[in-house]
């Protein structure tokens, strides 16, 4: 049984101990809407550790709303390379554009900016709690598995329509002097102590006042249902050379997975002569005979790549078809490319 008061109890201890006991990140040195806009969206499902260096070099670089929303997408890509999830990068810089040619800046207007291309509901609550203190619910896994626990909420938070049940809960508990440190307080205790597994509970500031710890179901909450089992797709990767030492790159379609970024030529088979066959009508070229280099699997979200990449050379080279070309190694750094091309790259040591 919570205390009379316990919500005003849970702001307090929640929101005290955060503004005490916070990691020292580099977004929560600004309140700068446009930085912390761009951080919320880099930290959707990348971990922290990852996302400062590129934060870092991403706000040098496009310091205002102006230089990210008219940057080439070429170069937009290249610094976002290595952190995954492309389209947030494409979906991010439309929004921009949107939102600097329409109102000059980053709306400090909950409906006008969740309207953006690519602004969902937790994004729309982070930037609008974070950068105006307009008390908004911002929930993500780690809000739902905090107050999953702290109210004993049984429903499956895998389920879309869960979340609403969640952007409630915040709401009633929300400090509306400070929606900023209690959203961040949320997410904060989530990373750091109200973890997936093995809880600490020990050293969380409103035990107390949580259900779960209480009842000892800190483990069996929150309730999440698995995710379907990913699909594997056979990929072969032929990397071809001309005799001046040049490779051969193909650019991916605008739209899809990996869209615009470059690739040594894949095929999406497990039968090396349809590879070699498709490569060479692909890009015009005969390309063959080929050599195996490497073989591993790449994990994406949704599904999985087992590549076996090979090698081959096309002495007289000649000028490929499509969108595709030929570039010393020196050059390959001047293109953004995915994960499973540079593996390919650092095996073959170019």
């Amino acid at each position: 049984m919570k205390p009379l008061n316990w919500k005003e109890d849970f702001r307090g201890a929640l929101t005290g101990w955060y503004r005490a006991e916070k990691r020292d990140l580099p977004w929560r040195r600004t309140r700068n809407p446009y930085h912390i806009w761009i951080s919320e969206v880099m930290l959707q499902q990348t971990r922290v550790d990852t996302v400062i260096p590129y934060y870092a070099r991403f706000t040098e670089r496009f310091s205002d709303m102006k230089e990210l929303a008219y940057a080439p997408e070429e170069e937009l890509m290249k610094m976002w390379e290595g952190l995954g999830y492309y389209s947030r990068a494409r979906n991010l810089q439309s929004a921009v554009r949107e939102a600097y040619e329409t109102y000059g800046e980053v709306p400090a207007d909950p409906e006008k900016f969740g309207k953006l291309k690519g602004v969902g509901p937790y994004t729309e609550g982070a930037v609008m709690s974070i950068a105006y203190g307009i008390p908004a619910p911002a929930v993500d896994g780690n809000v739902m598995r905090v107050l999953s626990r702290v109210l004993l909420i049984d429903e499956d938070i895998a389920k879309p329509k869960t979340r609403r049940i969640f952007e409630e809960a915040v709401m009633e508990l929300i400090d509306k002097d400070d929606p900023s440190s209690f959203n961040q307080g949320l997410m904060e205790l989530g990373a750091v102590v109200c973890t997936p597994r093995r809880p600490k509970c020990l050293l969380c500031p409103v035990r107390e006042l949580c259900g779960a710890y209480h009842e000892g179901r800190e483990e069996e909450l929150p309730v999440k249902s698995k995710k379907k089992k990913q699909q594997s797709f056979p990929h072969i990767v032929i990397a071809v050379h001309d005799g001046e030492g040049r490779w051969l790159m193909e650019q991916r379609p605008e739209d899809g997975l990996l869209a615009g970024m470059w690739q040594f030529p894949t095929a999406e088979t497990a039968d090396p002569e349809e590879a070699v066959r498709i490569v060479s009508e692909r890009h015009g070229l005969t390309v063959g005979p080929i050599d195996e280099a490497v073989r591993f699997r790449h994990v994406f979200t949704h599904r999985i790549w087992e590549v076996t990449a090979y090698t081959a050379s096309v002495p007289d080279g000649g000028t490929p078809e499509g969108r595709s070309g030929w570039f010393r190694p020196e050059e390959l750094d001047t293109l953004t490319l995915p994960n499973p091309t540079k593996k390919v790259r650092s095996a073959l040591g170019i």
